[in-house]
């Protein structure tokens, strides 16, 4: 491709209100324009990087046995009320009627419609399994769409679907994915990691994100550098301590702590560690039957709360954080100095793993500016019910016993799910076995953000001077940059020749034919993240060599003319 016939816009400075590094370079390297919050148009260039992550990832699903279809964008309503969703995704779904009054939304997911099709021509076990995918545009109704393309209200997805007659066919599918998504962001080139995870409002019993490590991530990993255990935050175990309790030290004791409501101040004041401080979290869980329970939540200070862990509590799903009225009805104090000793049997205590180990510690008094000191269960207060109820920190024992977690960042691209029965029992998605019974099929799920990618790319490789692709989906592998093309005829000749010898062996070239300074050409070649780059000028051509440089390199390197093909080939080989 040539500049001259391409629609090749650039700009120096990002919009004000680009976010994230790859929302600024994505827009000021031309890859997209906003058209609307959360909506934006993929121009030529970005949509070659778009196309070139599709490309991927459809072959690694064709490879994989998986079958393309394509399913509308437009889904009836009936179908979501159906599978019980209509009311339960919120106001993600966008609704609208069309000119008869009946029901729609625009797809940002598809199980219902795909469970649909299948129900309605998968009729013996003879059929199964069968795995179907598209890759497609959805719209999620962001409350708050930013960050562009990472979290956009319209974004092109890969969504498969299978089906099978047992769970353990479905586990062998899901395997199957498992190293699927592991091979397609692995020719992507991208630094990742798969971890194990909360299955969310999709449902199912097995779950895996696919991450692209940056340290732009929104999302926490708890992962142990000396095995293959990785999980995310919000699903990894935090193992109880191996070390009992000890036994109680001191007597029980009622502090003042005037004006010390957070668990630090209250450590500086006593002069004691965070770790030695149970902070109490008061919550409410109300039932559909209309009952209500209050429960305080044990942590130790200087851990966080992990709701997701909280949530899976029978007993407290769902809850909600209690009210400063609620705290004061219950336990007779405002938030601050609340604690579990001495409180009421209408009060549930469900403690962390951490603090069901530890003795003589100080909690809140249930008292204005007082705190306790010196507590201890099975004496001062009952034995709490105990579950895992904290985020993992660094440092923390790996759940596999092979060593110590650590915590870096990452950027949620992929995600598979074991959907189990779930919505093939609410659409009746069923076959006929061998011995002619109906049976409910089991289902998997497997989405790739496919624009996502290119964002998670670039919020991974970048520099000061702009993107750094990998060259599986650079927009071109190969730029040249001509110095005097439209003043030297020797020049344009070696360009154009250069240009015609890449194209000829299959290699995605740009001429950069335009009439600008060299230094603009450099900075526009840098930015938009072209990996290699070659300059022809007429100094170099009269010894006989042009200047090379890939995207990382310092500098650059003089190359024999007639060798630079042979240069390329070996480099993108490489790559």
């Amino acid at each position: 491709m040539r500049t001259s016939q391409f629609f090749f816009t650039t700009l120096k400075e990002a919009p004000a209100d680009a976010e994230v590094i790859s929302q600024k370079l994505m827009l000021r390297a031309g890859y997209i324009k906003r058209t609307a919050a959360g909506i934006y148009t993929w121009m030529p260039l970005g949509l070659r990087v778009l196309r070139k992550v599709e490309s991927i990832v459809r072959d690694e699903m064709n490879n994989a046995g998986a079958l393309e279809l394509l399913m509308p964008a437009v889904q009836p309503a009936e179908l979501w009320q159906e599978s019980g969703r209509w009311e339960q995704y919120g106001p993600e779904l966008l609704r609208f009627k069309d000119r008869h009054q009946r029901e729609f939304v625009i797809g940002p997911t598809h199980e219902e419609v795909i469970t649909d099709a299948v129900r309605r021509d998968v009729k013996s076990y003879r059929q199964l399994p069968i795995h179907l995918y598209q890759i497609q545009t959805k719209f999620r109704d962001e409350i708050r769409p930013r960050f562009g393309v990472m979290r956009g209200r319209e974004f092109l997805m890969k969504d498969g679907y299978s089906f099978h007659a047992s769970f353990e066919d479905l586990q062998r599918e899901y395997g199957t994915m498992y190293a699927t998504y592991s091979r397609i962001f692995t020719r992507l080139g991208l630094k990742f990691r798969a971890v194990a995870a909360d299955t969310g409002s999709i449902g199912g019993t097995g779950s895996h994100e696919f991450h692209v490590l940056a340290d732009s991530g929104e999302d926490d990993i708890a992962y142990c550098p000396d095995s293959d255990y990785a999980a995310n935050v919000e699903l990894a175990e935090a193992v109880a301590p191996s070390t009992p309790r000890a036994a109680a030290g001191g007597s029980l004791k009622k502090v003042a702590t005037p004006g010390k409501t957070a668990c630090a101040d209250v450590a500086d004041f006593l002069g004691i560690n965070l770790d030695r401080i149970v902070k109490s979290i008061a919550v409410i869980s109300e039932k559909e039957d209309g009952s209500t329970k209050f429960a305080l939540l044990l942590l130790r200070g200087d851990h966080e709360l992990n709701e997701i862990k909280a949530s899976k509590i029978a007993a407290l799903n769902p809850f909600r954080f209690a009210t400063e009225a609620e705290v004061e009805e219950y336990l007779g104090c405002k938030p601050g100095y609340i604690g579990p000793v001495a409180i009421s049997n209408k009060v549930a205590v469900f403690a962390d793993r951490a603090v069901a180990a530890m003795g003589d510690f100080v909690c809140g008094a249930n008292e204005p500016g007082f705190h306790l000191s010196g507590v201890n269960f099975g004496r001062d207060l009952p034995e709490p019910e105990v579950a895992d109820l904290r985020n993992v920190v660094a440092g923390d024992p790996s759940p596999d016993g092979k060593g110590k977690l650590d915590i870096l960042r990452g950027i949620e691209v992929g995600h598979i799910f074991q959907l189990r029965q779930k919505y093939a029992a609410a659409l009746n998605c069923a076959y006929l076995d061998e011995k002619g019974k109906s049976q409910i099929m089991e289902m998997g799920c497997y989405g790739i953000g496919v624009s996502r990618i290119v964002g998670a790319a670039i919020e991974q490789g970048n520099d000061d001077k702009g993107i750094i692709l990998p060259a599986a989906i650079a927009p071109f592998s190969v730029c040249i940059v001509p110095m005097g093309y439209h003043k030297s005829p020797a020049v344009k000749m070696a360009a154009d020749q250069l240009y015609s010898e890449l194209k000829a062996s299959g290699i995605d070239a740009l001429l950069d034919d335009r009439n600008e300074r060299p230094g603009v050409m450099f900075a526009d070649m840098e930015l938009i993240g072209i990996p290699h780059r070659v300059v022809i000028g007429e100094r170099g051509l009269n010894e006989g060599q042009v200047e090379y440089k890939a995207r990382l390199d310092a500098e650059a390197t003089m190359v024999a003319q007639g060798g630079i093909l042979e240069t390329l080939k070996r480099k993108l080989c490489a790559a």
